[in-house]
């Protein structure tokens, strides 16, 4: 049935690990809990929403995404202004944003709390997910090889 894509070499696609594994401890937690996040994010966007497993993975992935904003503050391979760079911005973003989207669902605020999850998803975990897979950058080298 999709036999047409083996030319394309779809079958072959292994990801190799030990990139992210040979490096600082604080690299491959921020990766994990990064990679972590985004699939419950995809199962918390899909799901239905106001149930009691959207808010308990909804808290579960608040604190994944917590603790991958915390963690980019001792990782320092892109240095712009001493040891920090543009993706720092978006860590203290991300620190302000995650408490005002727990506060909006708090209080039944459901279309504010849908845009701050969703812009938080969107931005911190797929935009700033796809510059990881630049050459040069360690996820680059787990996806594609070195």
């Amino acid at each position: 049935m999709v036999s047409f894509l083996l030319p394309l070499k779809l079958t072959s696609f292994a990801v190799n690990l030990a990139p992210l594994l040979d490096v600082a401890l604080q690299i491959p937690l921020h990766a994990f809990a990064a990679m972590a996040a985004f699939a419950l994010g995809v199962v918390q966007l899909a799901a239905p929403k106001g149930t009691f497993p959207h808010r308990t993975l909804g808290w579960i992935w608040a604190g994944l995404m917590l603790a991958v904003a915390v963690s980019s503050f001792w990782i320092h391979q892109i240095r712009l202004v001493g040891p920090w760079s543009p993706i720092h911005l978006l860590s203290i973003l991300v620190l302000v944003s995650v408490p005002l989207g727990l506060l909006q669902a708090h209080r039944h605020q459901v279309a504010g709390h849908r845009l701050t999850m969703i812009s938080i998803f969107s931005g911190a975990l797929v935009i700033a997910g796809l510059f990881t897979l630049l050459p040069g950058r360690i996820m680059h080298a787990v996806v594609f090889g070195p």
